[in-house]
């Protein structure tokens, strides 16, 4: 990839941290949130569950009503759509206004990133530029949250999305001026994509993706007020936990990359989701020790998204002559995931009470396993290498 591309595909990644920021600061500020509008946490956590599911719906829809048209001229539009609900979240107020530029974020940002690193890298290294471009995404649940959750103390929570909002109107100057026109894609038509369904063993692939990330949505969409009233950590230590949580899963991402490579994926995917499960029940168990908690903390985030990349690989396998459209699925899967998880959340926090949400998520997570370990025993284990081969 010549120097030229290289920043180019670094761009990118600073703004897929901001949309990847907007997204995943609510949980680091949700307390904030509830008491600024005069809201229940319930109520709060619904813009987890509003933005993931506008994501997942609109974003298949308008990628194809969008394909044929120039790459760069979409990313404007979308980024601008994206600069606008932030604007509106910073300025106007009340709970109803905020849903509104919510769900325009939501749109914007499900657009935003979609084709256009693999286009503007050099020929063979589509990979690399993609994985840098995720590495933004990565980056906002590492330095985003904490860095938000400091911000809305210092200045208010809604001046996070007034800061988010400049830097992506920096970016679209950039953009414009920078990155080259790049044309679109014949589009691959919303029904041909929906019967890939009808495959049983893509449905029960896109159903471990649903059911793990669901689970661990359930518990990070409250996890502030949690950690606050729950496990007892000071306020003022909050934003250093998170910080230490968003490395962790950067790790854990890595480690289930090499893990699929050397040990495959049964052996990767079912044991980071066990470990998932038993961190959730000990989170429950562990109260008002900063060390115990933490360490509880870093092995959840570590074993939560090593899950990420080997489930990846695992999809891209099961129909690898339509391994794009799967990934995209799977995408806008985890999108849905996180909405549904995050609303189960708000009703066991509304109806039973916040502390049972780590054992909620853990039943997910577990019926992640379960439908796993169903596929694995239906095929024969295959692992990267073997397939490498």
């Amino acid at each position: 990839m010549t120097y030229r591309n290289t920043w180019k595909i670094y761009i990118l990644a600073i703004v897929s941290f901001l949309v990847g920021t907007s997204e995943y600061i609510i949980s680091g500020i949700l307390d904030q949130i509830a008491h600024t509008l005069g809201i229940t946490l319930a109520a709060a956590g619904q813009l987890i569950t509003i933005f993931s599911l506008v994501y997942a719906l609109s974003t298949p829809v308008l990628m194809a009503l969008t394909a044929s048209i120039d790459r760069r001229k979409l990313m404007m539009y979308a980024l601008g759509l994206f600069v606008f609900g932030n604007v509106l979240a910073f300025v106007l107020p009340g709970y109803g206004w905020f849903i509104a530029a919510w769900i325009i974020m939501a749109m914007g940002a499900g657009v935003v990133v979609v084709t256009i690193a693999a286009k503007i890298a050099s020929e063979g290294k589509q990979g690399s530029a993609i994985a840098t471009v995720v590495m933004g995404f990565t980056a906002s649940l590492i330095i985003g949250v904490p860095l938000g959750r400091m911000i809305a103390v210092a200045l208010g929570w809604k001046s996070v999305f007034g800061a988010i909002a400049l830097l992506g109107l920096i970016a679209m100057v950039v953009i414009f001026f920078t990155l080259p026109h790049t044309e679109g894609d014949k589009p691959v038509p919303l029904l041909q994509q929906l019967a890939l369904f009808k495959k049983r063993k893509v449905a029960m692939g896109l159903s471990i993706t649903f059911f793990w990330l669901g689970g661990y949505s359930v518990a990070y969409t409250y996890l502030s007020p949690y950690l606050l009233n729950i496990s007892g950590i000071n306020g003022k230590l909050l934003s250093g936990v998170l910080l230490i949580f968003g490395i962790a899963s950067l790790v854990g991402s890595k480690f289930g990359g090499y893990s699929t490579d050397k040990w495959g994926v049964p052996f990767t995917l079912v044991g980071g989701m066990t470990l998932h499960i038993v961190t959730l029940i000990l989170l429950s168990l562990v109260t008002h020790s900063y060390i115990g908690v933490l360490m509880i903390l870093i092995l959840w985030s570590f074993a939560a998204w090593s899950t990420g990349p080997t489930q990846q690989f695992h999809l891209a396998t099961i129909e690898p002559e339509m391994s794009g459209v799967l990934l995209s699925m799977n995408q806008s899967m985890m999108q849905f995931a996180m909405a549904v998880g995050a609303g189960i959340g708000e009703v066991f926090v509304e109806n039973v009470s916040l502390a049972s949400i780590t054992w909620v998520g853990a039943l997910g997570v577990m019926i992640a396993i379960i439908t796993s370990l169903t596929i694995f025993h239906s095929q024969p284990k295959q692992t990267l290498k073997d397939i490498n081969q």
